[in-house]
Order: structure tokens, then sequence, then C-alpha cells
């Protein structure tokens, strides 16, 4: 499978709120990180990571600004659009995603500034 595919499936299906369609992109051991904090590795700790900002009813997309494959690792330049809190948020990210022959995501890194979120919530 495409590897850039993959990643551009993942992004769309951001939008339908669903962490059980997301989780359906990545492999059992899978790593994600939001580089300013700890990382976490499989599916339910993907779940509750996931969960913090992304609920029913909330808002999510994934606005891609830019993308860049080199074999089975995309680079992506984004926009992240959630609902925090009961507040709507816009994060700058760049995104590192590891796809596997298969067609999952092995690892995903979000590179980010915390202050940004951060500002946005009023903390």
């Amino acid at each position: 499978m495409d590897p850039e595919k993959v990643v551009r499936d993942f992004c769309e299906t951001v939008r339908q709120v669903d962490l059980k369609a997301l989780l359906a992109f990545f492999t059992e051991d899978a790593v994600y990180h939001n580089i300013p904090v700890d990382p976490v590795r499989g599916h339910a700790e993907i779940e509750a990571t996931l969960a913090q900002f992304m609920s029913p009813g909330g808002e999510a997309s994934f606005e891609l600004k830019a993308i860049a494959t080199s074999g089975n690792t995309v680079l992506t330049e984004r926009v992240d659009i959630l609902t925090m809190g009961g507040k709507r948020i816009e994060i700058a990210v760049m995104g590192t995603f590891e796809v596997t022959s298969d067609g999952k995501i092995s690892a995903w890194r979000d590179y980010f500034d915390m202050q940004q979120v951060m500002s946005q919530l009023g903390g």
C-alpha cells in the first residue's frame, strides 16, 4: 500500500471523530508521540490519548498544508483543528508517520508548540 495514501486517508478519517476508525490505521504495538509529552504505545494508550482531544460531538480535522514521502516515512505539515475543553483550537503541527508494508501506521510523531495550545485553552 502507498504510505502517503494511508496518511491522507488517516487525516481525512480524523473528521469523523471516531476513535475506533482511527485505531484501525495502527499496528497493535504502534507508538504515538506528541513530542512535548511522553510517548504512548499500543491501541489502548493511543485511544486514551486521542480521547483527550477528540470527543463525540466535538470538532476535529487535520488540514494538510504539505506532505512529503520518503520510502515508508510520510512527513506532514498541518493545522490541527480540535475542540478541547469546549474550546475550538488550531495548532500548527509537523508530523511524521511510519507506515508498514501492509498499510498500517507503526509510529506517529507530532511536533508542535505546547504554549500555542495552552494559550488557546486559557492556560
